[in-house]
């Protein structure tokens, strides 16, 4: 099954159970305004919402995968210092939000540049995979910003401290090859190859078992914060609520037969 929605920034669509979001502005090398943005968010709050959704899959059109936000749109945010931490509070930061309450599968396929806040959504995805030809950037110091979109909070934890506040400090470009390299993307693929792969991989999640592929990935992001103990009482709490579903129970059936697994909707 496919559907599609298509609107002059934003395209959605949905093949099967994977929910695919393009961002189209290709002239602009997929820079964001505050519209853009708007849908974005909207988008992931639908797929959020949607039980037939079981993975959600971003990517980019033409050369850029996301140039960070329209200049235009920036020096339009108003002349105040709250002006601007509204703008990116309410406009700017609604994905990352959107994000954060997303429990499925959030695939990103980086197509081509990535700069500034157009890398920190990419950060935000939980996997990442680039076409050989994408390059990603931190670019906000060399327009003497700091990272308005998550950079300071999402790239350290993949890269670590120090190679992080290089990247910030320095603004410097990396490859596809070094951004693998570094653990910031998971595969990189030949241009023509990113999105089908990136489509199967999701494809392929989106076919497991929704209720354990969305306790794992809360699982994950909560260990981050709390200690081992609290951890395990966690995954304990998780595990006696998994081994009780249909989906669990289905699984296992199939696993002994040898058959396909038919889960049921979230």
């Amino acid at each position: 099954m496919t559907d599609q929605t298509n609107d002059d920034e934003l395209i959605v669509e949905t093949r099967n159970a994977v929910r695919i979001l393009r961002l189209n502005r290709p002239q602009q090398l997929g820079a964001f305004t505050w519209e853009m943005l708007d849908h974005w968010a909207a988008a992931l709050v639908d797929a959020q919402r949607d039980r037939a959704v079981r993975a959600v899959l971003l990517t980019g059109t033409g050369r850029g995968f996301c140039s960070g936000v329209d200049l235009d749109e920036f020096t339009a945010a108003g002349d105040t210092p709250i002006d601007r931490k509204r703008m990116l509070t309410d406009r700017v930061h609604q994905v990352a939000r959107a994000v954060e309450d997303l429990d499925k599968p959030l695939v990103c396929a980086v197509n081509g540049l990535a700069v500034g806040a157009g890398m920190d959504m990419a950060l935000m995805c939980d996997i990442r995979m680039a076409a050989r030809s994408a390059t990603f950037c931190e670019g906000y110091i060399k327009i003497g910003l700091v990272p308005g979109d998550g950079g300071a909070y999402f790239l350290p934890r993949l890269v670590g401290t120090a190679r992080a506040l290089e990247l910030l400090w320095t603004g410097q470009t990396i490859s596809a090859d070094d951004a693998l390299a570094m653990g910031i993307v998971n595969h990189v693929y030949p241009d023509d190859e990113l999105f089908t792969r990136a489509l199967e991989f999701a494809d392929r999640i989106a076919h497991r078992s929704p209720i354990a592929v969305s306790m794992i990935k809360r699982a994950v992001y909560q260990s981050q914060r709390v200690d081992l103990r609290t951890s395990l009482d966690l995954i304990s709490s998780h595990m006696g609520i998994v081994q009780s579903t249909f989906d669990q129970q289905e699984a296992m059936r199939a696993f002994r037969e040898r058959r396909t697994p038919e889960f049921r909707d979230r």
